[in-house]
């Protein structure tokens, strides 16, 4: 529908045109103008509807029913034929004359030099201002790993959103240069006999040079600032020893399982923070929107930043899915290096780290991994590829697998209902294989912007986002109680935790700045206890050895990585140091992290390869 009505506002004007005021009626007259209508009023018209008379849906073609369709053509119309009649009185009236300067190469190049500085400097502007607007602010080095690592899977919607929004803003403002610049005809009009200079081509090649200038610098300024990439210069040009002196190499550190190998399952939980918790509980709600997910932490260790149920800090480089995988199964932040690795998109990730996967598959387990989206996204298919060879369930598996339909992909592919039915499957074949099992999981339905409403979803609050994280939470228990009644669990640790907090923006609009939000951390059937749980200050980091840790796994010295086991009396790097200094020293270049990690590894076995296993639990 949509596109017919493009087209018919192009065919109807672009005739119209070609017979009042085309002297030759030539068909590559009829074709120009056809195409001018067609593509650059539409643009014009378009960007009017969504801009100034605030129809934001105008570009969606699922919308276009008969009612806005014919909106749409009689303003367009109306509009059109304005223009075209007021053109047409110049020139029988007025006489309108243009003098034509022959077309050169020179004046072609100067013309794509302006537009190609507009369209940079457009890019900056729109660009920037959309990923603040929907991702809300992220760090540097969020940035950069997005521009170097695979962008597969991508939600439809985040897709949906580019195409609506920055895209849209770059052509339809680019379309008002290439028609500004193209006015570069000197113009006359015969007013009471005498002839009057209406338009000077200078005059246009002066004001195109200057507008694209201030176009292509304060953009690019624009940009900068918004994406904070001055900070450029503190990741790349000033260094930081902070990982050399603190990072305990797994390869090099005694580890002694128990004889009778415990399972894991991990489940990461989207964006889950405890912000969701009612404010008595150490929330920011009036009302708790996850009771189901609380009242099973009274059944676990829970570690805590207050004496309340507070989690961890959110440490540079921890921000996004794939780095808090990266920190809570290496111990490291994600840090990005433009010289050494691509992460992901060379088929290497982070070579040279040493991850539980990497420990556990030196152990003899079976590993999974399963999530709703395409793994590819971020370079994950590579980062659980190189780390314990884990098998792969993604979006792609489940439509090879026949288990959802081949053309079926909503929100990030398919939603988390079937991913808890997927991953039940996949536990009893792990637990049937006999072997030791390590089991991990990502929902997706809790992801910004709105969070993904099925219509399981019940409407109790008046946030979409928060009857989303609602209904998420509640499904995710109904999952762990199935757990509980396998009979693997009695000899399996389960780890729930939140990827990272939530980038929602409108959700955490009206959020005093002060309070301190907290990724949401639970383990459950843990035969080790906690020397102390509350007022702990921790990071993501911190759960890589304190999950081997719950699995009954004797760590010597209780640090991995730069993680800390948080079920000893040892204090954390951040307990130690203090956040604000361990930030910063994150935020520098780091060689160490550059040699050791982006390159290959250069001895991949273990003391724990070794070492005999601990008879009795």
């Amino acid at each position: 529908m949509q596109i017919f009505t493009l087209l018919l506002v192009g065919i109807l004007l672009s005739s119209v045109s070609f017979v009042l005021l085309e002297d030759e009626k030539k068909a590559t007259n009829f074709i120009k103008k056809f195409s001018l209508y067609t593509f650059f009023y539409n643009i014009i018209m378009l960007s009017i509807f969504k801009y100034i008379l605030n129809i934001p849906y105008i570009l969606d073609y699922t919308r276009y029913n008969l009612s806005l369709s014919l909106k749409y053509i009689a303003f367009s119309l109306i509009a059109g034929l304005l223009l075209i009649f007021i053109k047409k009185m110049l020139v029988t009236r007025y006489n309108l004359t243009k003098d034509y300067t022959a077309f050169s190469k020179k004046s072609f190049f100067v013309k794509l030099l302006m537009t190609l500085f507009f369209i940079i400097g457009s890019v900056f502007i729109y660009f920037s201002n959309w990923f603040i607007d929907y991702f809300g602010e992220i760090t540097t080095e969020q940035f950069l790993f997005n521009l170097n690592s695979p962008l597969k899977g991508t939600s439809t919607g985040m897709v949906t959103e580019i195409i609506f929004t920055p895209v849209f803003a770059i052509v339809s403002t680019t379309v008002l240069f290439l028609i500004f610049i193209n006015l570069n005809t000197d113009r006359f009009l015969e007013i009471k006999d005498k002839t009057i200079k209406v338009c000077s081509a200078k005059l246009i090649k002066i004001l195109s040079w200057v507008l694209s200038l201030v176009i292509l610098v304060g953009g690019v300024a624009h940009g900068v600032k918004k994406l904070h990439l001055n900070d450029l210069v503190v990741t790349y040009f000033s260094t930081s020893n902070y990982f050399e002196k603190n990072y305990v190499d797994p390869r090099k550190t005694e580890m002694t399982f128990p004889e009778k190998k415990r399972n894991l399952i991990h489940i990461y939980l989207e964006s889950m923070e405890n912000s969701y918790l009612s404010k008595d509980l150490g929330g920011y709600m009036d009302e708790n929107i996850m009771p189901e997910l609380t009242e099973l932490a009274k059944e676990g260790v829970h570690f805590s930043h207050n004496d309340k149920f507070g989690g961890a800090n959110q440490t540079y480089g921890s921000s996004w899915s794939v780095a808090g995988m990266v920190n809570m199964s290496a111990g490291i932040p994600l840090k990005v290096s433009t010289a050494k690795n691509k992460y992901g998109l060379d088929g290497q990730f982070l070579p040279g780290t040493v991850t539980i996967g990497d420990i556990l598959a030196a152990k003899g387990y079976n590993q999974t991994i399963m999530f709703g989206a395409d793994a590819d996204f971020g370079g994950l298919t590579a980062f659980f590829t190189n780390h314990g060879k884990f098998n792969i369930f993604d979006s792609k598996a489940a439509r090879a697998k026949k288990l959802v339909p081949p053309g079926y992909f909503v929100w990030w592919g398919f939603e988390d209902e079937k991913l808890y039915e997927f991953a039940k499957d996949e536990l009893t074949r792990l637990h049937n294989e006999g072997k030791p099992f390590n089991f991990t999981m990502e929902t997706a339905d809790t992801h910004f912007p709105d969070g993904y409403m099925t219509d399981k979803v019940e409407k109790k609050y008046p946030e979409q986002y928060a009857n989303v994280i609602a209904h998420s939470t509640k499904e995710a228990v109904k999952f762990v109680r199935w757990i509980q009644q396998q009979p693997f669990y009695e000899n399996t640790t389960v780890v729930i935790t939140g990827d990272h907090l939530s980038m929602d923006k409108k959700f955490f609009k009206d959020f005093d700045p002060k309070y301190r939000r907290s990724t949401f951390n639970l383990i459950l059937n843990s035969p080790v206890k906690p020397v102390k749980t509350t007022n702990r200050e921790f990071a993501p980091y911190d759960m890589f050895p304190t999950i081997l840790s719950s699995m009954d796994v004797q760590i010597s010295g209780d640090r991995l990585g730069l993680g800390t086991n948080l079920f000893s009396d040892k204090k954390t790097i951040i307990e130690r140091d203090g956040l604000s200094t361990v930030n910063t020293a994150f935020e520098k270049k780091s060689d160490y992290f550059d040699n050791e990690f982006l390159s290959p590894l250069k001895n991949s076995t273990f003391k724990t390869d070794k070492a005999p296993d601990r008879k009795g639990n």
